[in-house]
């Protein structure tokens, strides 16, 4: 059987065609490879200024959020005047102002006082001018001998507290008050009453033996702002209960109803003077202590 028979030329390039296929097959892989290694590179290097950029950034405003206030802070004020048109100027703010708006000028006469503290300085002045007057009709009446009604002689309002009964209620009468030769009023009433003061004020007397008045008692008050003295006659020996110089209150006792003195029987002789001018005393107390 004829065979047939390779040379060993024909051998050998086909083997060199085959590797330079090989050859060529592996450099195209390589070449079709090496874009997309140099784009993956590329992409990263892209990231690296984006994100140093946005780090500055962030740096940035960071520092300018401390620093900002900090500055506006230290930033002297201006020692001169400014006007609101100025300040919405700087402010760059829109403000609206009646240029040509004046104050109307107002008398004294046209509004009456309405904070409190007017309304307390005029009740005070009412109060004033209101004694004032009175102490005036106790002096008329004190030179003329005119008796004086009680709302001549009021000078607090009735029931305060301030001016009190020198003697219980319902324990006493009245024989006689104030008239010519008589300077006070006789309550009588038995032996050992108490006896309060009228009026809050100081002891000017206390004595066993005061004139015609045996066992008596003064005592100086000031009483709606008016100088009142009050005198208590007639009481019994070893009951007084305060002393000269010492200070009593409204309704405290100060002593006891006797019949010492130019007495003719067991009652209080109470005597009222304002301004020292006297005035009757059961008519003072109804006014006063009601």
């Amino acid at each position: 059987m004829p065979t047939s028979r390779r040379s060993p030329e024909s051998a050998e390039a086909q083997e060199d065609s085959l590797l330079a296929a090989d050859i060529d097959t592996t450099a195209t892989t390589t070449d079709k490879k090496a874009p997309a290694v140099k784009r993956g590179r590329a992409g990263r290097s892209s990231v690296k200024p984006m994100r140093t950029v946005a780090i500055f950034a962030a740096v940035s405003a960071l520092v300018a959020a401390v620093a900002l206030p900090a500055y506006a802070a230290s930033k002297p004020l201006d020692s001169g005047a400014t006007t609101l048109q100025q300040m919405a100027v700087d402010d760059a703010q829109s403000l609206v102002v009646a240029s040509e708006a004046t104050a109307s000028p107002m008398q004294r006469g046209t509004y009456s006082a309405t904070t409190p503290e007017e309304i307390a300085k005029k009740k005070a002045e009412a109060a004033a001018k209101e004694r004032a007057a009175a102490s005036a009709r106790l002096a008329s009446a004190s030179k003329s001998g005119a008796r004086l009604s009680e709302a001549d002689l009021r000078l607090v309002a009735a029931g305060s507290g301030e001016v009190r009964y020198p003697l219980p209620s319902g324990s006493y009468y009245v024989s006689r008050t104030l008239s010519s030769g008589h300077d006070g009023a006789d309550m009588v009433s038995n032996a050992g009453t108490p006896i309060f003061a009228a009026a809050s004020g100081v002891v000017r007397i206390s004595t066993d033996s005061y004139y015609g008045y045996g066992v008596g008692i003064v005592i100086d008050s000031v009483v709606g702002g008016q100088r009142v003295s009050t005198l208590y006659g007639h009481m019994t020996y070893g009951t007084r209960a305060v002393r000269a110089g010492q200070v009593v209150q409204a309704g405290q006792l100060i002593g006891k109803v006797g019949n010492t003195g130019r007495s003719y029987g067991a009652h209080l002789h109470f005597e009222v003077r304002v301004n020292n001018s006297l005035v009757e005393p059961m008519g003072w107390l109804r006014a006063n202590a009601g």
